[in-house]
C-alpha cells in the first residue's frame, strides 16, 4: 500500500483536482469503510479468512485500474469507494488466521512477540513502499509521459503489480482449512449494522467517560486527517521539481516511522502522569494542537519537516492512551461492539473534518484550513479534562 500513499494527494493533483475535490474523495473512502466495516466484520470469521483477504485484495486491484484508467471525478470517486471496501474487507483477516495458526502449531509459547514482528514488518514495508513511491516518478515520470502516461502512474503501476504478486503469494503461501460457504452470513452481517450502531450507542451514552472519550476522538480526527491527506500538495511546491517526489516519499516513510517511534514513547510519557490517561491524553492534544498551528506556519521545507517529523511522534503517543481508557471501561462482551463504534465515529470526523478542510484550503490555503482545524483539537482538549473529572468522580463512587 506504501507505493501509493506518498503520491496520491499529487497524482490526484496532475489529474486536475482542487484540494475541495481531494479532501471528497478521501470523504468517500471514509464514508465507504465506515459503512462496509460493520457488516463485513464477522465475514472472515464465517466463511475462512483466506477467501476474504484475496477478496479486499482483488477490490484493491479494481481500485487501482480505475485510478489508472481515468481523471474523472466520479471514477475516482468509485476507485476509493473500492479502496475503502477493500480496507473493511481485509480489517483483522490474516490477523486472525495468523494468531490461531500460530496458537495451534505453538500452543504454550507467547505469540506478543511474534506480532511486534509482523507490525514492525507492516511498517517497513510501508515505508519502503513510500520511498519506491515517491522515487519512481522522479526515475521513470519522464518516460512515462513519452508514453502517453502521467508521471504518477508509475507509482501506482507498480502497486498494481506488487497486489498481484500479494495475491499469488497468498494463493500458494496461507493455508486454511476451507470452510462452507456460508451466504446467510453476509445478509446476516448487513441486517445486524442497526442493531450493533444501537446497542453501541446504548453503552456509550450509560457509559458518560465512553461518550466523552468517543467525542474527542472524532474531533481529533476532524483535526488531523486533513494534515495526513493534504501535506504533499503544501510541500512539493518548496521543493526543486527534479527531486520533489522523492523527497516526499522518503518524508513520508518518516512519517510512518515517527508515529511508530512515538507509539514506543507512550508508555513512558504516560508514567510522568502518574498512568492517568485521560490526563496525558490532554497534555498530548495541547501539544498536537500547537504543533499543527507551528506546522501551518513553516514556510521552508526543512522547517516543514522538522515540525511534521514532531506531529508524527505526537499522533503516535496519543494513540496508547486513548486506546486504554476505552479498554478500561468495557467488558470483555462489550469490546467488538465499542471498538466498531469507535471506528464508525472516527472515520465519520475524519470525513467531515477532511470535507470542511478541503473547501477552506480550496477558498483560502491549506495552512488555514490546518489553523482552523486545531480548533477542533482544543475542543478535543476540554472534553479531554471532561474526562478526566468524570473518570475521577468514577473512581471515588
Amino acid at each position: 500500500m506504501g507505493l501509493t500513499v506518498a503520491v496520491v494527494a499529487l497524482a490526484l493533483t496532475d489529474r486536475g483536482m482542487d484540494l475541495f475535490q481531494i479532501s471528497l474523495l478521501f470523504g468517500v473512502y471514509s464514508l465507504t469503510t465506515m459503512a462496509m466495516e460493520l457488516p463485513f466484520g464477522g465475514l472472515a470469521d464465517s466463511i475462512g479468512r483466506k477467501p476474504v483477504f484475496l477478496t479486499a485484495v482483488v477490490a484493491s486491484l479494481i481500485s487501482l485500474a480505475l485510478f489508472l484508467s481515468t481523471s474523472y471525478f466520479y471514477v475516482l470517486a468509485l476507485s476509493f469507494a473500492f479502496i475503502g471496501f477493500g480496507r473493511a474487507l481485509r480489517s483483522g483477516t490474516l490477523d486472525a488466521w495468523f494468531v490461531e495458526t500460530f496458537k495451534a502449531a505453538a500452543p504454550n509459547v507467547d505469540v506478543q512477540p511474534a506480532l511486534a514482528k509482523a507490525q514492525w514488518a507492516n511498517a517497513v514495508g510501508l515505508a519502503t513502499g513510500a520511498v519506491i513511491g515517491g522515487l519512481l516518478p522522479d526515475m521513470l515520470g519522464p518516460v512515462a509521459e513519452h508514453l502517453g502516461f502521467r508521471i504518477y502512474d508509475v507509482s501506482y503501476a507498480a502497486s498494481f503489480g506488487v497486489m498481484l504478486g500479494v495475491f499469488v503469494f497468498t494463493m500458494l503461501a496461507i493455508v486454511e482449512k476451507p470452510r462452507p460457504m456460508n451466504v446467510t452470513a453476509l445478509k446476516h452481517g448487513f441486517a445486524n449494522v442497526p442493531t450493533v450502531i444501537k446497542d453501541a450507542s446504548l453503552l456509550a451514552l450509560n457509559h458518560p467517560a465512553l461518550s466523552i472519550l468517543l467525542a474527542a476522538l472524532a474531533f481529533f480526527l476532524m483535526a488531523t486527517n486533513p494534515v495526513e491527506v493534504i501535506w504533499p500538495t503544501h510541500a512539493k511546491p518548496m521543493l526543486d521539481e527534479g527531486y520533489a517526489n522523492t523527497i516526499i516519499g522518503v518524508v513520508t516513510a518518516t512519517y510512518f516511522f515517527s508515529i511508530a517511534f512515538g507509539a514506543a514513547l507512550s508508555p513512558h510519557i504516560s508514567r510522568i502522569f502518574k498512568r492517568r490517561h485521560a490526563v496525558t491524553l490532554a497534555a498530548t492534544l495541547i501539544c498536537l494542537a500547537g504543533v499543527q498551528i507551528a506546522l501551518a506556519l513553516q514556510g521552508g521545507i526543512i522547517g516543514f519537516v522538522t515540525v511534521f517529523i514532531l506531529y508524527s511522534v505526537i499522533l503516535g503517543v496519543s494513540e496508547t492512551p486513548a486506546s486504554s481508557i476505552l479498554h478500561s471501561c468495557v467488558e470483555d462482551g462489550q469490546r467488538s461492539t465499542m471498538l466498531s463504534l469507535r471506528s464508525l465515529i472516527q472515520q465519520l470526523g475524519a470525513a467531515l473534518g477532511l470535507i470542511l478542510a478541503g473547501a477552506i484550503a480550496e477558498m483560502y490555503s491549506a495552512p488555514i484550513a490546518w489553523i482552523v482545524g486545531a480548533g477542533f483539537l482544543f475542543i478535543a482538549v476540554m472534553l479531554a479534562f471532561m474526562l478526566v473529572k468524570q473518570l475521577a468522580a468514577e473512581a471515588d463512587s
